[in-house]
């Protein structure tokens, strides 16, 4: 090898050691070169060696700091050039907008650069970023692609709520399509327009229009936005897209030193009233950038409702938006009248912090109050929201939260209520919001006063109300009076909606609840734990008992629009209900037994349902003049929509074995299905009804109602001997034993009992006491002469009909024919007459029996035919 070969070949070798050097040390030097042409105060730093792939310098990571601040956060970078043109790509791109204010200021005395200087400056070049995004509004990310001719410069922009599509050629900006999706807007706005820039762009472009449709909830037809300008000076319209009805008209120009809207209009109609008003707007010193821009403004909000018309101000400034530090006071003052509230608004504040995270802070004095009616029947008489020194920002709420109301309803009576608690950073679900709640007032219909108060907190996702008792001093309505019932907390309600779960406990207690027939419920308690997702679905189990009534248990759910549940009844003696029953009755429950279960579903929509079962078995009970023993009582029912339906899986039984009072009742039977109210689809049916009464028996088959035909209650052998035993007469005796038929009515327009007979079965026999029927014939000598045919007579043939009618008018009707014995020969006797007595005056005696008596001795007639004949005729 030739002496120049070595030394070439020692060059070469010492330049690829130098050149390999540098790349390996790169994230050493080449910061430090970089920062020779970088702002003072700036710098950057590289994360990872670069390399090179596929032809393209990659780096994995680059940061541009301002001081400790990393403005710029640059991932996987790759650096080409192909057929002429420079490629830049980057994975990842994040801007922090906190970070700007760090970046040092620019040099007032540099020349201007002409836009055309700063385009000739640009690199024929493409720009792509697969994500980039900017601090603090990630949710706009995504792709970015940049391209750079000498003629035209275009930007390309995709993301899930912002898109771009625009080009700048010579001074001409086409805005071809601009798409975001704004708050509270349920379809994305779509912008596109044209601007001429202006030759060095440190200004308003000189001319220009753009132009935007606008989608919003509740507005019936799209809006339409137009921004125009000439020179200095220009409008803002916002129209109805199909018919141009103005509804915003903005003029504004701009002069050396200020910006100004003046006269200013805007409307909306499509509020619960129509609103309008008027917008005033200056900026001072605009062109020495945001910090130095003094802002006042004026816009108001007319109103029109119940109290006249109202008018409210929203006052800016004289203040500052910045970066920084912004200081913009306001003042929203006036009242509004709507349809049927009113409020007063006296609002003192100030914007302050940075332009990008700004806080709003009330001043001493903020006050809003409101009054009117709020729901058809509740009068709010003031509702006052104190709001002095709290805060409101991107973080949260801080301050203390207060609220006051006082209202009245002109039938159920005034109340009062208070809230008082701290905010820390308070958002839903996020931050602290401590609370706790107070109030009292009557309720005029009960009779009644009432108090609330309690205490709860908002934490991060957990809402709990720690404590809450509410309660009524007394409830009086109608006959019943109900002492101090109460509803407290027995266990924190906790709705974790992390979770979630919803859990706690509750506990509903009265004292004694008096009957206006002086019965009685002991003191109750309904205890009640429940469980589940969130208060719109959750478990609830517990139990009712009023010391020895019960326990009733409870279980059931809510899922946010059917409350569903069951109660069991164990079976318990019916000696435990004495206290229902008024001492008036003077009714002793002496044994027997009551179980029940119950099923029910309530809604808004469907109302009530339930059906369930209640059972008594051979319950026995006595009264003065009663005694009622082997009560079997069975009622299965079904409840829907104000419809009771009674025997759901069978009727409604009733079995008594036996009421003994002057006689005897005994198996006694009824049963009854159907709906109540009734009506021609839901008939309700009585049947099987009967009993053994005077030796003989009652039987009625079928009472259906609404009724179409008579039901007929038959009378069978009954004993009218035992009968007049019972009545007690004091001086007539018979024997013997008759049958009956009375056709019942209940929804005749007239009739009670209609063409209803009365016969006997076989012989009756009467005697009428020797001393009554000497006194009548002494007294009446005509009467005595038909005594002393009754004195003993032996009836073969008696027939009687009887008609009642709906005000108790009995109308009796009755042919005797028979024999009679007196002064020992035999007579026969034909007799007829007719009576006609109000009987429900009759029930009311309460010597029924001396009453048959005395209506003997006044009404004892002569009979019309008499006829003598041989005793062994």
């Amino acid at each position: 090898m030739t002496r120049g070969w070595k030394v070439l070949t020692a060059a070469a070798i010492s330049i690829v050691v130098l050149l390999a050097g540098m790349m390996l040390t790169m994230t050493h030097w080449l910061p430090r070169l970089a920062g020779v042409w970088l702002p003072a105060g700036t710098s950057v730093a590289l994360d990872g060696r670069p390399g090179w792939h596929q032809g393209a310098l990659s780096v994995p990571g680059i940061r541009y700091l301002a001081g400790q601040c990393v403005l710029a956060d640059m991932r996987d970078v790759s650096l080409s050039k192909r057929s002429g043109r420079w490629l830049l790509g980057a994975a990842d791109v994040n801007i922090n907008s906190a970070c700007f204010d760090r970046l040092p200021p620019g040099k007032s005395d540099a020349a201007p650069r002409t836009l055309a200087a700063w385009q000739a400056m640009l690199p024929t070049a493409q720009v792509s970023i697969d994500r980039f995004s900017v601090a603090p509004w990630q949710n706009l990310a995504g792709a970015l692609s940049i391209r750079l001719d000498d003629d035209r410069q275009q930007i390309s922009y995709r993301g899930d709520a912002l898109s771009l599509k625009a080009r700048l050629e010579g001074n001409q900006l086409n805005i071809d399509a601009l798409t975001f999706q704004a708050p509270g807007i349920p379809e994305p706005v779509q912008l596109s327009g044209t601007l001429h820039l202006p030759a060095i762009p440190d200004t308003l472009p000189e001319e220009g229009q753009l132009g935007a449709n606008l989608v919003l909830q509740g507005v019936p037809a799209p809006l339409s936005i137009r921004l125009n300008w000439q020179q200095q000076h220009g409008e803002l319209v916002v129209t109805e897209k199909d018919n141009q009805t103005l509804l915003v008209s903005l003029p504004w120009q701009v002069a050396a030193d200020s910006i100004q809207i003046t006269q200013g209009q805007w409307r909306w109609p499509w509020a619960s009233q129509p609103l309008s008003g008027g917008v005033a707007l200056t900026l001072n010193h605009w062109q020495q950038g945001l910090a130095a821009t003094e802002i006042t403004g004026r816009l108001n909000i007319l109103t029109q409702g119940r109290g006249g018309k109202g008018n409210v101000v929203l006052t800016l400034g004289p203040g500052h938006l910045d970066l920084v530090n912004s200081a913009l006071p306001f003042r929203i003052t006036g009242e509004s009248k709507l349809a049927e509230l009113q409020f007063y608004a006296g609002l003192p504040g100030e914007v302050h912090g940075p332009l990008l995270d700004p806080a709003l802070l009330l001043s001493p004095g903020a006050l809003l109050r409101m009054r009117g009616r709020l729901l058809p029947t509740l009068e709010v008489d003031e509702a006052r929201w104190p709001l002095a020194g709290v805060t409101v920002s991107s973080a949260g709420i801080d301050g203390r939260l207060q609220a006051i109301l006082s209202a009245h309803d002109p039938q159920m009576g005034r109340f009062r209520l208070h809230l008082d608690g701290r905010a820390t950073q308070f958002w839903p679900d996020k931050g602290l919001w401590q609370w706790r709640y107070w109030g009292n007032g009557k309720m005029v219909p009960l009779s009644a006063t009432w108090d609330v108060n309690g205490n709860g907190r908002w934490q991060e996702r957990l809402i709990e109300l720690t404590s809450l008792s509410t309660g009524f001093d007394r409830i009086r309505y109608g006959g019943v009076n109900v002492h101090a019932p109460r509803l407290t907390l027995t266990t924190p309600l906790r709705w974790d909606r992390a979770k979630p779960s919803f859990d706690g406990a509750l506990s509903l207690t009265a004292r004694q609840t008096l009957f206006g027939d002086g019965s009685y419920l002991p003191p109750a308690t309904l205890a009640l734990n429940v469980s589940g997702r969130d208060p719109a679905s959750f478990l609830y189990r517990g139990t009712l008992q009023a010391q020895a009534i019960g326990p009733v248990r409870l279980l059931g759910r809510w899922d946010g629009t059917h409350l569903r549940g069951q109660a069991w009844w164990p079976t318990q003696p019916l000696v435990v209900f004495q206290p229902l029953l008024s001492d008036e009755l003077k009714m002793k429950i002496r044994s027997g037994t009551l179980r029940a279960q119950v099923a029910f579903s309530a809604a808004s929509d469907s109302g009530l349902a339930a059906g369930g079962h209640w059972v008594v078995s051979n319950g026995s009970a006595s009264l003065p003049d009663n005694d009622i023993s082997g009560v079997d009582f069975s009622l299965p029912f079904r409840l829907k929509v104000d419809r009771w339906y009674f025997g759901a899986k069978g009727p409604v039984s009733l079995r008594i074995k036996a009421i003994k009072n002057q006689f005897t009742l005994q198996n006694i039977t009824a049963d009854l299905q159907g709906g109540f109210p009734w009506s021609e689809e839901h008939p309700l049916r009585l049947s099987n009804v009967g009993m053994d009464i005077l030796g003989g028996t009652l039987r009625m088959e079928s009472l259906q109602m609404p009724q179409h035909e008579a039901a007929t209650l038959r009378i069978k052998n009954i004993s009218v001997s035992e009968l007049v035993t019972a009545i007690k007469p004091k001086q007539i005796a018979m024997s013997g034993h008759i049958n009956g038929a009375l056709p019942l009515w209940l929804s005749h327009p007239r009739w009670l009992i209609k063409d209803g007979w009365i016969a006997n079965s076989g012989p009756l026999t009467v005697r009428m006491d020797k001393d009554l029927a000497d006194t009548i014939s002494n007294n009446n000598i005509a009467a005595g002469a038909a005594m002393n045919w009754l004195r003993y007579m032996e009836i073969s043939r008696s027939w009687a009909t009887l008609d009642l009618d709906n005000l108790g008018v009995m109308t009796f009707r009755a042919q005797v024919n028979g024999t009679s014995r007196f002064s020992d020969k035999n007579q026969r006797v034909s007799l007829n007459y007719t009576q006609q007595e109000n009987l429900f005056q009759l029930w009311r005696s309460l010597r029924f029996g001396d009453n048959v008596q005395s209506w003997l001795e006044d009404n004892a007639t002569l009979p019309k035919h008499k006829e003598k004949f041989d005793e062994t005729h």
